[in-house]
This record gives C-alpha cells, structure tokens and sequence, in this order.
C-alpha cells in the first residue's frame, strides 16, 4: 500500500500489508483507493490505529516491491471529488489520465 497525503515533501512511502489488512483498509471489490476519513468512519479511530500500527512496522523500498495494490489517501477531502466513486484506479474518467495508463485500463 502507498500512503498519499499532503505534506511538503512529497515523500510517498510503501508499506507491506497482510491480505486480512489489505480486506480491512480496501473492503470494496477491486478496490485500491481509500481515504483515512473513510477507513476510521468505517472502523472508528482505535481500530483503525490498531490496524495499522503493524503495517507502519512494515516499510518497504519501492525498488524491491513486487506489485502495488492500493493507495491510502491523507488529507484528500478537497480533492475526492475528482476519484471515482467506486475507489478503483480503474474507473478514472479516461480523460484524466495519461495515455500510457489508459492503454493498460483497455487491456
């Protein structure tokens, strides 16, 4: 999972999930768009902080992973208009993405 959020220095870390934690934070069907807000509405603040507690123990470099499969979004709330409302990278407008991402999308 890579966390997205608003600080100034863009640094935008990875960390390494179980599938049962991956379930948790991303619950919906081929999901792999959440916002914090949305996950503590979900579970509230104390099981979202026990929940990912272990994952921030688990960095991983972005050159070794072998796949990403969701982002979790800080401090988003302005810009969650322009995401799809299913939360999946896939259901963009096509016209807001490059077309490099939208000829993997047609495939």
């Amino acid at each position: 999972m890579q966390v997205i959020d608003n600080s100034q220095n863009c640094t935008f870390s990875v960390f390494q999930m179980t599938d049962g934690e991956f379930s948790q934070v991303f619950p919906g069907h081929r999901q792999d768009i959440e916002f914090i807000e949305d996950l503590i509405g979900r579970l509230g603040d104390h099981e979202t902080s026990e929940l990912l507690a272990p994952v921030w123990g688990r960095p991983a470099r972005k050159t070794e992973i072998a796949g990403l499969h969701g982002t979790l979004y800080y401090e988003y709330g302005e810009k969650r208009k322009f995401f799809p409302k299913s939360k999946r990278e896939s259901d963009w407008d096509p016209s807001s993405i490059n077309a490099a991402q939208r000829k993997i999308y047609a495939e």
